[in-house]
């Protein structure tokens, strides 16, 4: 999850876009600029990158990690953001990620399959973005908050399909990402991961998370104490096991108590919803 939307500095050369805001989104510019500037400095391991959560035991062909740059005092700093290979020149990710603005805006890459943030897998070039068309984050976390990139060819990598349905209430999932390892406040602290990051977590009600859109949300719990996605982890997959496959069924996007718990670990988290745009994302990628 994106717990607050990174800032987004001037852009550089974009592709195609309909744009918007991160993950854990609820924070935003200035939290989310320094987030993302510890994040490039220091590698680790992790929750949130996942706040306490563990590394990765994949293997997890279709993560993608989406470098960021964002705005923050009179300069850049480095982050990240998670995304999800969907076909082989495609990927799915939070429309937050996806958007250039004068604080925020992906650096033009994307690394696919890699448990290593800076290492390993398949490196490509973002040539086209496209923003749900409904994604408005100027004022916080937006709903509709997905987002395609497609990609310059191929990758080798296979890809995730996406879950028919939405996960029922209290069935087991899973979050990966890069994001931050400690919950904390300051971006003298923000650390992120540079060693994918896994969770488990379960499918919770609606009403547990606030400000939630049930058609095209979902709300998620850790089943870890004090755990739970954050910084640098918006965009990034939410999986669950069928038919002994893993299956996509959400995208990282924002916190899900923010409003009266900023921090990322203490709560509950919201995913868009990826099943609930199959037709959006079909009629983009045949389009």
């Amino acid at each position: 999850m994106s717990p607050a939307t990174p800032a987004t500095p001037p852009a550089p050369p974009r592709a195609a876009a309909r744009t918007r805001p991160p993950r854990r989104a609820p924070v935003r510019v200035a939290v989310i600029g320094a987030v993302a500037a510890l994040c490039a400095t220091v590698t680790g391991g992790g929750a949130h990158a996942i706040v306490n959560g563990h590394d990765a035991v994949g293997p997890y062909p279709f993560m993608v990690s989406i470098p960021m740059t964002y705005a923050y005092g009179s300069g850049r700093i480095a982050g990240v953001c998670g995304g999800s290979l969907i076909a082989r020149d495609w990927v799915v990710t939070a429309a937050h990620c996806a958007e250039d603005t004068p604080t925020s805006h992906p650096t033009g890459t994307v690394r696919v399959g890699s448990e290593r943030r800076h290492t390993g897998g398949t490196v490509r070039t973002i040539v086209e973005k496209v923003v749900h068309p409904g994604y408005d984050g100027r004022d916080g976390r937006s709903h509709d908050d997905i987002a395609l990139l497609r990609l310059d060819r191929p990758v080798p990598q296979q890809p995730i399909e996406i879950a028919a349905r939405a996960p029922r209430v209290g069935a087991d999932t899973r979050i990966l990402g890069f994001g931050a390892l400690a919950d904390v406040q300051t971006a003298e602290e923000w650390v992120l991961s540079e060693r994918l990051q896994e969770l488990d977590t379960r499918s919770a009600a609606p009403s547990v998370c606030l400000g939630l859109k049930a058609a095209t949300e979902l709300c998620t719990t850790s089943r870890e104490p004090g755990a739970m996605a954050c910084y640098g982890d918006s965009g990034g997959p939410q999986i669950q096991r069928a038919g002994g496959r893993w299956r996509l069924v959400g995208a990282t996007s924002g916190d899900g108590d923010h409003a009266v718990d900023p921090k990322c670990g203490n709560g509950p988290g919201i995913w868009t919803s990826v099943p609930a745009y199959r037709g959006w994302i079909e009629a983009t990628l045949n389009g």
